[in-house]
């Protein structure tokens, strides 16, 4: 039996996933694409983990779904396979803990597409990001969803439609990585992000992301009832006030997540 496609640790509150498939650059398959949205609901369920990074094995980040997987199949079946492969889209934005992509190599595909779904974004200054598939005859229509709320149309056409690769650093002037470091940093700079968000207060965090992705799909003055809503929900918890006594007290606070 050959080595698990998706690995889980936790290292204190920090789960991380890493993506084990280095031989085949980290390519989604059955198996591959369930694990992942396991495993990323798992954690999200884990009350000791408050922050989720996604990480790789071998060389590359992942370069989408394998071409092999698609054949022999019925129109019925591909629809079905490309529900399971694409189905961390609906996962990550869901999920009450942010989600952090830590990228190295190629981020292609569906690959590059975990990228635009991820909370946050950092990579290696040596990555390089891609919606390849018309390279192959296909299209990147699953990576393009959080990609077309990252960046305007125009932009979302020549990447879907042309295939071309784009740097870190021009993935970062687009918006779609928050940090590009050294590739020899990218561990400590990934984990300094994580250990950073997972000392705020969980029910905040929980709170902030989703309201930020839910006023997105709603008009401006609804949006701003809709996170006084919030607001006010999250500053009737017990953290919330043991946040404003910690800071008036000038002690680090304590989080009961209720």
């Amino acid at each position: 039996m050959g080595e698990k496609p998706i690995l889980v640790d936790k290292k204190e509150m920090i789960g991380v996933i890493t993506l084990n498939r280095p031989d085949e650059m980290n390519t989604f398959n059955v198996p591959f694409a369930r694990r992942l949205n396991d495993a990323l609901r798992d954690l999200d369920q884990d009350d000791d983990v408050r922050v989720v990074v996604i990480r790789a094995s071998g060389k590359h980040f992942s370069t989408g779904i394998n071409v092999s997987e698609f054949e022999g199949k019925s129109p019925k079946e591909l629809r079905e396979f490309l529900l399971l492969m694409d189905e961390f889209y609906h996962t990550i934005p869901r999920m009450k803990k942010p989600v952090i992509a830590s990228v190295k190599g190629y981020a292609l595909a569906n690959g590059a597409g975990i990228v635009f779904a991820s909370d946050f974004a950092v990579a290696a200054d040596d990555s390089k990001l891609g919606t390849t598939a018309i390279n192959v005859g296909l299209i990147c229509l699953g990576p393009a969803v959080p990609l077309a709320r990252l960046v305007g149309r125009k932009k979302v056409l020549e990447m879907v439609l042309t295939g071309d690769m784009i740097s870190a650093a021009e993935a970062e002037r687009l918006g779609l990585l928050n940090k590009v470091v050294p590739a020899e940093e990218l561990e400590a700079a990934t984990m300094e992000l994580a250990a950073k968000l997972a000392q705020k207060s969980p029910m905040a965090v929980q709170t902030g992301k989703t309201g930020i992705y839910g006023m997105s799909e709603i008009p401006y003055h609804q949006a701003l009832d809709y996170m006084d809503e919030l607001f006010a929900s999250l500053c009737a918890t017990e953290d919330a006030w043991e946040g404003m006594h910690a800071f008036v007290e000038k002690r680090k606070p304590i989080w009961k997540n209720r």
